[in-house]
């Protein structure tokens, strides 16, 4: 689960980690209020306007702002505020802008030049431990610098048993070159940030970029963070923090009915029960000159009113040209799919796409003859090359 960059800070602050103080607004007149706000905090005038959508490069799409004065923080806010903001991680029709964090400026003049890092936490899984990724290049794509410049990307594998240790701590901060103050309180920081990221069951932290100031302290101008979702259960307020609205309405339906499902942009849907069932009915759909329109996992327990909600959300997406229905009957009997079938396809009637079903394991026999009995245009398959067969033939009509 994804966190915009204001919950994302408020959750670092409650575990001791610097933050680049800020309040969310909804509106131009929040926006406004905020600024004072932060106005009486520090005193100074200033502000940084951010977009809060889930999608990086925010900034190249014109989501984030400075404003020198309060009437330009205004106008920032007015042209942010419902804006459909496209950036290199969304889609060509943007993401709409529900919301602004408006930030203080910490880019402030000093005695020495302020520097900004890369600093990420993630699950490293084949070496099955924590890993900080870190960077004196901050601010920019870290892509681009991994490709380019890949000598300047260093790795600190943390054994989850023993958590970060002080001398990790202190190696990272020597490799970005701090010394002095920055050092002492970039130790502080990478030890804190660490405890947040285990602390909520993280799955991702990326900061980036991580500031010096040119008073040598060390802030987290922004954040990323992904929450592990099957560790919610143990985080009831954290898993209250999720914005559907910057979600696929097809995955929130898909979610609240217990499947597994992601859109992809082919034009063959499937319906299958199990992970690897469906990755291997996925490769039978591009062998066949298929493109898989989606991944779907019914799961072990599916019935009649889950597979109705199935058929639902596939045939919401424009591209699907046909669906491949491929269940193998272990812990989910056979007739229980097809039965689910054929009481979606009475309730929606015609179908407006090809239906190829393919059931084996327990209770096959009755689920054929269900199918069969019910009188429906089903294109019925055996093995999984003559579902292949069956894909191409419909999709060759």
């Amino acid at each position: 689960m994804n966190l915009h960059e204001y919950q994302s800070k408020e959750i670092l602050a409650k575990y001791g980690v610097a933050i680049q103080r800020g309040f969310v607004a909804d509106t131009v007149e929040q926006a406004q209020d905020a600024a004072n706000k932060l106005k009486e905090m520090n005193g100074n005038e200033g502000w940084v306007v951010k977009a809060q959508v889930h999608a990086g490069g925010r900034g190249k799409g014109g989501g984030v702002k400075f404003s020198p004065t309060l009437e330009k923080l205004k106008e920032n806010a007015q042209n942010i505020l419902g804006m459909q903001l496209v950036t290199p991680q969304t889609s060509a029709e943007g993401k709409l802008v529900n919301s602004v964090l408006v930030a203080e400026d910490v880019y402030y003049p000093g005695e020495t030049e302020t520097k900004e890092f890369y600093v990420s936490i993630l699950l490293d899984r084949a070496q099955g431990t924590n890993t900080v990724v870190y960077s004196t290049e901050g601010g920019m794509d870290i892509e681009q610098v991994a490709e380019e410049t890949p000598h300047l990307i260093h790795k600190e594998l943390i054994d989850p048993a023993l958590g970060l240790q002080g001398f990790q701590a202190r190696k990272i901060a020597f490799n970005l070159g701090l010394e002095g103050n920055a050092f002492k309180e970039f130790v502080k920081f990478i030890s804190s940030l660490y405890n947040a990221y285990v602390g909520i069951d993280a799955s991702l932290f990326e900061i980036n970029p991580v500031l010096k100031t040119s008073d040598n302290k060390i802030i987290a101008v922004d954040a990323k963070v992904t929450l592990d979702d099957n560790a919610l259960y143990r985080h009831k307020d954290l898993a209250e923090l999720r914005d559907k609205r910057e979600e696929d309405p097809m995955d929130v339906e898909a979610g609240e009915a217990g499947l597994n499902f992601v859109k992809l942009d082919g034009d063959v849907a499937c319906m299958v029960n199990g992970a690897g069932l469906a990755m291997a009915t996925m490769d039978i759909i591009k062998l066949s000159g298929g493109s898989p329109a989606n991944f779907l996992d019914v799961g072990g327990t599916a019935d009649a009113a889950r597979v109705k909600i199935a058929f639902d959300i596939i045939l919401k997406d424009p591209n699907v040209k046909a669906i491949l229905i491929n269940i193998f009957g272990g812990i989910v009997r056979c007739d229980r799919v097809a039965q689910g079938v054929v009481d979606a396809y009475k309730e929606i009637g015609e179908f407006p796409v090809p239906l190829i079903v393919r059931l084996q394991g327990t209770n096959a026999t009755e689920a054929k003859a269900l199918i069969d009995q019910a009188g429906l245009p089903i294109h019925s398959a055996i093995t999984l090359e003559e579902a292949a067969n069956k894909v191409k033939e419909v999709l060759a009509n």
